[in-house]
């Protein structure tokens, strides 16, 4: 098969390839987007917790390694959207400080502020519908309580990523955290970004396309002409997007700069696949006597000034989804009655910088790849953490909620970013920030690998704000040294 020709190639369809495809595309520019999956069905499937949560049925099977060389199965999600089907409902920005460096916490900076980041940041929430929504009636009397007892906590409205005619759905208003929406009631980045451009001529969505590979000119290994495709297939286009997520792209960029024999020579390969972030999450299960019949439950951030770096969210999760959580040990009878009477939370610290968290790519494919993370290499984010996680069940105790956690271990993924990140330089970084790679030509990552901090709050927001912002720049660029309106007509193979 002939080789295919574009103005751009983006590899992944979540935040921010779906962001930068989406930019990309609606200015003209030839565009393929190549996606590993394949689009989720519409037949209630992703609503159902037994194929779900149960089964595991859309999750990827990819075996990992951990540091220690044990066999992991990472929570990663291979489909059209990627994880924000599933995910990416809180839709919060980062805090100006977020943007600093901070040293005592080990947590790198950006090379922008939130203000270069504002106008795209308020362009994903236009995108996507972000709304607030009350706090219901259970939610209330937890938060008054907890803040009657300690009125260091502070309750903010909860920007969500949801349709507003969710709440008059009981099934979907249950199942949107973890699970992908049959009814497109969530903002994500098929629904919001790529619909708008699917009918375009110029734009293209390949699925069930893995990309194997990065394609370099001949002549020059440092420009990066094109992908070639698991099945051979092969693309070419003078720029290429890496948005595969934190896990990947960087398997891909080192895989290529091994092969071409600048893993010794170009200083970004010191820095390809570090700074791994994941979060230090934990899950709670606050119990009290009456039933709860709150339906979204997932309305409102609680965080605390003697905890800077930590949030805590409701869990969007009904009396049977928490029931999933509790220890295999109880009757299912007993799991379901306490189920019935418990409210879920999500409980979130920043993890700081540490190099010796990374990903690791056997570049001859012969044994699976590494995903080497440590919570104990960050002892003081991993001091906060238990620190807030016992002050805020000492506050849900003394409202007479009874509680136990669970951490969540490596293989969840579901904010896994910083592989790739961005900075001033390719002494301490891998892109700029303009989204290219250091030392470059032809290659921008756009997905949560730049991020150089993972903040206290969930990173999709400024995932996709960042994929925005460097489609908008690439398009300037495109649109200085093209004029469109004397190009031939698009095609597309």
């Amino acid at each position: 098969m002939s080789p295919v020709h574009y103005d751009a190639i983006v590899i992944g369809s979540g935040a921010g390839g779906s962001a930068t495809a989406y930019k990309l595309a609606l200015a003209g520019l030839r565009v393929v987007l190549l996606e590993k999956g394949a689009e989720l069905p519409k037949d209630g499937s992703t609503l159902d917790v037994a194929e779900v949560v149960h089964q595991g049925k859309f999750l990827s099977k990819e075996p990992w390694l951990d540091g220690s060389g044990r066999r992991i199965t990472p929570e990663e999600h291979f489909n059209v959207g990627g994880k924000t089907k599933w995910y990416g409902a809180a839709l919060l920005r980062f805090a100006e400080a977020e943007f600093l460096p901070d040293a005592e916490h080990g947590c790198l900076g950006w090379p922008i502020t939130a203000k270069d980041l504002s106008p795209s940041y308020e362009e994903a929430e236009r995108l996507l519908g972000v709304r607030s929504f009350l706090s219901e009636s259970d939610l209330r009397g937890i938060l008054a309580g907890l803040c009657k007892v300690d009125s260091g906590w502070y309750a903010q409205a909860m920007p969500m990523g949801l349709a507003a005619e969710i709440a008059a759905d009981p099934v979907e208003a249950a199942h949107f955290d973890g699970f992908a929406s049959a009814k497109d009631f969530k903002g994500e980045a098929d629904r919001s970004l790529l619909r708008a451009v699917r009918s375009r001529e110029n734009f293209q969505l390949i699925v069930n396309a893995e990309a194997k590979q990065l394609i370099g000119a001949p002549e020059s290994p440092t420009t990066v002409t094109g992908v070639r495709l698991a099945n051979g297939r092969e693309f070419y286009a003078p720029r290429i997007f890496l948005a595969a997520g934190a896990l990947h792209s960087p398997r891909l960029l080192s895989n290529y700069l091994a092969n071409c024999g600048l893993a010794a020579t170009l200083p970004i390969a010191a820095h390809v696949g570090r700074y791994l972030k994941l979060h230090l999450l934990t899950a709670m299960v606050a119990f009290s006597p009456g039933k709860k019949r709150d339906l979204i439950r997932k309305t409102t951030l609680l965080t605390h000034p003697h905890h800077p770096h930590s949030s805590v969210q409701p869990l969007g999760f009904d009396g049977e989804l928490i029931a999933t959580l509790l220890p295999k040990v109880l009757p299912q009878g007993l799991r379901t009655m306490l189920g019935t009477r418990a409210y879920g939370f999500f409980l979130q610290t920043e993890d700081g910088s540490d190099a010796r968290n990374r990903v690791m790519h056997d570049v001859d494919g012969t044994k699976p790849p590494v995903l080497d993370y440590d919570d104990a290499r960050i002892p003081v984010a991993s001091r906060e953490h238990r620190s807030f996680t016992r002050a805020f069940q000492r506050g849900l105790a003394r409202t007479g909620m009874v509680s136990f956690t669970r951490r969540i271990g490596l293989s969840g993924t579901a904010h896994v970013c910083g592989s790739l990140v961005c900075g001033h330089s390719s002494a301490d970084s891998v892109v700029d920030s303009q989204g290219r790679v250091h030392g470059m030509q032809g290659l921008y990552v756009v997905d949560g690998s730049v991020l150089p901090r993972s903040s206290r709050v969930n990173p999709s927001l400024t995932i996709y704000a960042w994929g925005l912002r460097i489609g908008d720049l690439v398009v300037r660029e495109f649109q200085r040294t093209t004029t469109l309106s004397t190009r031939e007509p698009s095609h597309v193979a």
